[in-house]
C-alpha cells in the first residue's frame, strides 16, 4: 500500500500580504485616524488655546502617565500635524495588510511600548505629544515583518520603504532640541515587538507525524 504522508500545514497567506485585502476599509481606517488627529487639533486650537497638549507624556510623573494614552492624538501646532499627515496615511494604510484586528494589535503595541518608554526615559520637565512614535513603529513593523514571516514580497516592500523613508530612522538618536528621540526610538522598538508577535502568531502550531497505511 502507498504510505499516507500528510502535508505540513501551510503558513496562512494573510501573514504574507503586502496590500490590504479590503482597500476601502483600509483607506477608511487611515483617513479616519488622520481625520481624528485634525479634529483634536482643531478643538485644541479653537476651544482650549493649546491646553490639551498638557495631557501629553510627562516623564516619571504620575499625572503624566495618562499621556501614554493621549499623546499620539495631540500635536504642537498645525505644522507638526501636517508633517505627520502623509506618513500616517501611507504607513497606516499599509499596516492594514493583515486585517483590522491585526492592525489594532500592532498599533496598540506600538502605542503602549512607545508611550511607556518615553515616560520612563524622557527628559525631565518636558511634555511629549505627537503621532511620530506610532509612525516610527509602523515603519519598523513594515520594514522587518517580512523576516519574521519569511515573505519575499514583504521584504521587498520593506526595502522600498527604507529607500523612501529610511532617513527618518536617524530620529531614534539624540538630535535637535524639542524633538523626542525617545518617542521615535521606543515607537520603533514597539514596531519590532509587534512584527515579532505577528510572526509568532502566523507560524504553524505543529506538524503532524508521518503515518503509513499497511
Amino acid at each position: 500500500m502507498t504510505p499516507s504522508i500528510p502535508r505540513p500545514p501551510r503558513r496562512p497567506r494573510r501573514s504574507q500580504r503586502i496590500w490590504p485585502p479590503n482597500t476601502g476599509a483600509a483607506a477608511t481606517v487611515a483617513f479616519g485616524f488622520t481625520g481624528l488627529l485634525y479634529v483634536v487639533e482643531f478643538l485644541d486650537v479653537t476651544l482650549y488655546a493649546g491646553r490639551l497638549d498638557l495631557y501629553g507624556i510627562v516623564p516619571r510623573s504620575p499625572h503624566g502617565l495618562d499621556g501614554v494614552l493621549f499623546a499620539p492624538l495631540l500635536h504642537a501646532g498645525w505644522d507638526h500635524l501636517m508633517a505627520n499627515t502623509v506618513p500616517v496615511l501611507v504607513l497606516g494604510f499599509l499596516a492594514m495588510a493583515g486585517g483590522g484586528r491585526q492592525w489594532f494589535t500592532v498599533t496598540a503595541t506600538i502605542w503602549l511600548v512607545g508611550g511607556i518608554g518615553v515616560w520612563l526615559t524622557g527628559a525631565p520637565g518636558t511634555i511629549t505629544v505627537g503621532a511620530s512614535g506610532v509612525i516610527f513603529g509602523w515603519l519598523t513593523f513594515l520594514l522587518i515583518r517580512g523576516w519574521f514571516n519569511r515573505s519575499i514580497m514583504q521584504i521587498l516592500l520593506g526595502i522600498a520603504l527604507f529607500v523612501f523613508w529610511g532617513g527618518m530612522l536617524w530620529g531614534v538618536l539624540p538630535g535637535a532640541d524639542g524633538i523626542s528621540w525617545q518617542g521615535h526610538l521606543f515607537g520603533a522598538i514597539g514596531g519590532i515587538v509587534a512584527a515579532w508577535m505577528v510572526g509568532q502568531a502566523s507560524r504553524p502550531v505543529g506538524v503532524p507525524r508521518r503515518t503509513a497505511v499497511p
